[in-house]
């Protein structure tokens, strides 16, 4: 293969506004400042960061947003369309990259919206709640890039089985529906890890993207 130099990427973000327990989600801090970071700091050739998205931490009541913002990332000729997915988990110190979804809502906590499914699938045409869903991400490459710059980054195979899952799940059926990419990474508290350093794993999650998916 000759080179075909740089493939055009576009990368759409999302992140969570407030939940039970988390007063200030860090992912909605990180969505809203993205394109502004993103525009002093510059993309590689044939990036471009797409919509920037807040969604209500809530499962079913979530969906149509999610659908809506999905369904908007309009596909211009060859472009590889990829969704990242950020999400906090309270109680790491380190970034995780998301492998799968699992078919199950068990809400430890009722969402934003008072829903709260106890063991039920979140797509019942999808069998049982055993049932998983890959990301096509190759996650140990973007893991090996941003380790490089310096990101403590893991490899996860449990999202949980709250919204953060639930929007995954459907996120990657969608995606699997459109031709497009999905990816959902954990990222710790501001507390832990703190908002400029969160900023800067951000774009380097674009770049790994970009140079790997």
């Amino acid at each position: 293969m000759g080179s075909e130099g740089p493939k055009a990427v576009v990368i759409h973000v999302t992140g969570f506004k407030k939940f039970h327990g988390v007063p200030e989600n860090p992912t909605e801090t990180i969505v809203n400042k993205l394109k502004d970071v993103v525009e002093s700091r510059g993309l590689p050739a044939g990036v471009t960061l797409g919509s920037c998205t807040v969604l209500e931490t809530a499962g079913d009541g979530a969906l149509p947003m999610l659908r809506n913002t999905i369904d908007s990332g309009v596909v211009k000729g060859n472009e590889q369309v990829v969704w990242l997915h950020l999400g906090v988990n309270g109680g790491a110190a380190k970034f995780a990259i998301e492998r799968q979804a699992v078919n199950e809502a068990t809400f430890r906590c009722p969402d934003e919206l008072g829903w709260q499914p106890q063991q039920v699938p979140i797509v019942s045409e999808d069998g049982g709640t055993s049932h998983a869903r890959e990301t096509c991400c190759p996650i140990e490459a973007i893991q090996k890039f941003s380790k490089k710059k310096g990101y403590d980054v893991t490899l996860s195979d449990d999202a949980g089985r709250f919204v953060c899952n639930y929007v995954y799940y459907h996120s990657l059926r969608f995606a699997e529906e459109k031709g497009h990419k999905s990816l959902f990474v954990h990222v710790p508290l501001f507390s832990k890890i703190d908002e400029e350093t969160q900023m800067g794993f951000a774009v380097n999650l674009l770049e790994a993207i970009a140079a790997t998916c």
